[in-house]
């Protein structure tokens, strides 16, 4: 005989308190653990391809993990300490850029930016305030990024776990299978399987989206000319996951940065005063890339590779990072998508069994329902009276 309703509400409400304590109590040693699980998720579909190709899982995980220390390892050679530079010298410019910017409005809205304006004095205090952090800021963001990827975590930890997990992935899968409730087992197995069509869709493929606007943006931008490329171009990429937001936020970041280098003034050379003109040109063409990305983006990259619906709304996913980003750090932000994923797919789940409800379709609904299921044919009598 199955538990009571209520029983059972109780008994799932107290372990899903337990997880939740767990993973607050635990952020900062499962970090490794669950950046390990989300790559092992994303590689599972190469392994199982791989093994339909007639490798062993062993083979098959051999095969990708080589394969995935070659492109870290060139990666790391070639193209993060050019980022990591960019990155220090955008922080360090920041604020000759913002006052170059306070400059260039005071010069053209001098009455709005008057010496004496309120506007104009909280300018002042910006700039210094982004002067005075902007050493401090950097040394505590790469604290930050030390404390949380520090190297053993990076260089042995997440590969070892990683193997381990793509290993046995599917065998983990058939025995969280066996614990299901017996009575529930088969709507939870179609709920997971709506998860994971949602997680793939949006992790794997909004991922490889990512990655190629990423490298499109920081090629052309590097090709362009402009001194920051690399880092705009990995930042836009970065934030191509939350729909517009990386387009939005990476070509204002580009254009604005195009804007200052490319903007025609005057320059000291040889003791001469020289007028450089405005470079047009490079202005449009870092306007065009990010145009083209948008295009390639919209029509061929998120159609083919993310699918027309993924199930996560824009501002649902921002909630859900923000969220869980102040609940548990760095690790809540890491959860943040598959639990949004799964919190839509039961919240959907939800509403059907509701609109299936005596609650939703009241009583006379409901005899109707039972009088069909009873005498089919009493239903078209009925409805050919009514007629």
């Amino acid at each position: 005989m199955a538990l009571p309703v209520r029983d059972q509400v109780k008994y799932w409400s107290i372990a899903s308190v337990v997880f939740l304590g767990a993973i607050w109590l635990l952020s900062d040693v499962m970090l490794p653990f669950i950046l390990a699980m989300a790559v092992a998720y994303m590689l599972d579909p190469v392994a199982d391809r791989l093994e339909t190709m007639g490798l062993s899982r062993a083979v098959a995980t051999v095969v990708i993990t080589a394969v995935a220390a070659f492109a870290f390892v060139l990666i790391a050679l070639l193209v993060l300490p050019t980022l990591v530079d960019q990155a220090t010298d955008l922080i360090a410019t920041a604020p000759q850029l913002f006052d170059d910017l306070q400059k260039f409005l005071t010069a053209k809205f001098p009455e709005i930016l008057d010496e004496q304006s309120q506007l104009h004095q909280s300018l002042l205090q910006i700039g210094e305030t982004i002067q005075s952090k902007g050493g401090e800021l950097l040394s505590t963001a790469v604290g930050s990024v030390m404390s949380i990827f520090n190297v053993m975590m990076i260089l042995f930890l997440v590969p070892v776990i990683t193997f381990y997990l793509l290993l046995d992935w599917d065998r983990m899968v058939a025995e969280i299978d066996k614990l299901l409730p017996r009575d529930h087992a088969p709507v939870v197995r179609r709920l997971a399987r709506q998860i994971d069509k949602t997680l793939a869709s949006f992790i794997r493929g909004q991922g490889t989206v990512c990655l190629i606007l990423g490298g499109f943006y920081a090629a052309a931008l590097m090709l362009v000319g402009l001194k920051f490329g690399l880092v705009t171009g990995a930042i836009a990429g970065a934030l191509t996951f939350i729909p517009y937001v990386g387009a939005l936020v990476g070509g204002a970041l580009s254009i604005g940065l195009a804007l200052f280098q490319f903007w025609g003034g005057t320059e000291v050379i040889d003791g001469a005063t020289v007028v450089v003109a405005t470079d047009w040109l490079r202005i449009g063409l870092v306007i065009a890339i990010f145009a083209l990305g948008q295009f390639f983006e919209g029509n061929i990259l998120t159609p083919n590779l993310v699918g027309s619906s993924i199930g996560l709304h824009p501002v649902w996913l921002i909630f859900a990072l923000t969220a869980f980003g102040a609940m548990f750090g760095f690790v809540g932000m890491l959860i943040a998508v598959p639990v949004a994923a799964s919190i839509g797919v039961i919240a959907r789940f939800a509403v059907e069994q509701y609109h299936e409800s005596r609650l939703y379709t009241g009583l006379e609904a409901t005899s109707q329902r039972r009088k069909a299921t009873d005498d089919p044919a009493s239903i078209d009598t009925d409805d050919a009276e009514h007629s």
